[in-house]
């Protein structure tokens, strides 16, 4: 990353391999101005058209209509109500995809979540159109939230480095493989509550990130559908950035006669810029460690790894 928490907010559609903050600040951006849609709305009346565009966005669980709202298998999982809401749900983003970022990636922690959230979606229409006890709710059931792609990052991160550690507020050091072993049970017993909807979604995710992460380490990258995606709108909002880092890099390549061809005469700046390692150099160290490990990556990888995260 580049900076403290709030500057890396501050500046999240600055960058393009800091798809956390991104999502941190859509999900903190829509929160707000929903809030403020409602206030202003209900004040004036018109509570009931909010209610209404709310319920466009939301996920429902009766396949008719979601059949006339298809978009909102994307739209609900950045969609919060409540305070503690979001709050809960970017802490654990945040936590626990710090460490999707640093062994996998900006791409795959997009990836993670918008598949977690998808999957998460699928699983709730699922069990509501199959399970008989959800058949006199199936009509009225509704869900918002962005805890399936949340818990998608949450599991997958346990299953990449289950070891990890958290030091948590009077319980002390815990692995998160426990911590994500208790917030799976916990939303499969709520799962015939009041929220049963979510917890099933949450369970949904939950799930897709396990078999994310597996089948990352087999070399079956299912998110690569959603990156294709995301490259796409990235190089269309950022294209006269990269064809300013391109003419760059062109420069600094025939300015030396080629990668590596220094000799002791060489400019120090020039040779320090030269060794910078680039996005797509980072891509496929951190690709070796999500099949690997770490341990399997060389001095100068490591290296490259470390220099780029000081960044």
């Amino acid at each position: 990353m580049y900076g403290g928490f709030w500057d890396n907010l501050k500046n999240a559609f600055r960058h393009s391999d800091n798809s956390l903050y991104k999502l941190i600040a859509i999900n903190i951006l829509v929160f707000f101005g929903l809030l403020i849609a409602r206030v202003l709305l209900t004040i004036s009346g018109l509570g009931d058209i909010y209610q209404a565009a709310l319920s466009q966005l939301m996920m429902p669980a009766f396949l008719p209509k979601l059949a006339m709202q298809p978009w909102s298998v994307l739209t609900y999982m950045f969609l919060h109500e409540g305070l503690f809401h979001i709050l809960f749900n970017m802490l654990f983003l945040y936590w626990f995809g710090m460490i999707i970022y640093q062994y996998l990636g900006s791409r795959k922690l997009a990836n993670l979540y918008i598949l977690g959230g998808i999957f998460g979606a699928v699983f709730y229409v699922v069990i509501y159109n199959l399970a008989p006890y959800f058949s006199q709710s199936v009509e009225s059931s509704m869900m918002l939230g962005a805890s399936a792609g949340v818990f998608a990052i949450v599991v997958g991160a346990a299953t990449l480095t289950p070891n990890t550690t958290f030091f948590l507020i009077i319980i002390g050091p815990v692995k998160i493989v426990y911590i994500a072993a208790f917030y799976v049970i916990l939303s499969f017993a709520n799962s015939i509550g009041a929220n049963a909807g979510g917890e099933i979604a949450h369970l949904g995710g939950a799930l897709l990130g396990y078999l994310y992460v597996t089948q990352l380490r087999k070399g079956n990258d299912w998110g690569v559908p959603v990156q294709k995606v995301g490259i796409f709108f990235e190089n269309l909002f950022n294209r006269s950035q990269s064809k300013v880092k391109v003419s760059y890099r062109k420069a600094k390549t025939s300015s030396t006669g080629g990668l590596g061809s220094f000799s002791s005469k060489s400019n120090p700046s020039s040779l320090a810029k030269t060794q910078e390692s680039t996005q797509e150099e980072i891509d496929l160290i951190l690709d070796k460690i999500a099949e690997k490990g770490y341990d399997a990556l060389s001095k100068e990888e490591k290296r490259k790894l470390f220099e780029f995260s000081k960044k």
